[in-house]
């Protein structure tokens, strides 16, 4: 069974810390399960404005909408908690 629901975090990739971690997030949102699956074929999450196919396994994102829209350039999207990311504060 997959995860009901995930904190996604959209993070500027410019605003990585001296130490090469992920900088500050502009914007999160809570996603839930749709019950469908992705065109990537992991399990299809929204809320919020965000839409996103998420790997349970390693809680990695593998497709996402911003209202509607593909990531611009120079941002990513990461789940909150997940290995190597600090919570949101």
């Amino acid at each position: 069974s997959h995860p009901q629901s995930y904190e996604l975090l959209l993070i500027p990739d410019h605003s990585r810390t001296r130490t090469g971690a992920p900088g500050r997030p502009i914007r999160s949102a809570v996603v839930a399960a749709t019950g469908e699956t992705g065109a990537s074929g992991y399990p299809r999450y929204a809320g919020e404005g965000m839409e996103a196919d998420v790997d349970p396994e390693t809680r990695t994102v593998e497709a996402v909408l911003i209202d509607g829209e593909e990531l611009d350039y120079g941002m990513s999207v990461r789940v909150a908690g997940a290995e190597g990311e600090r919570p949101a504060s």
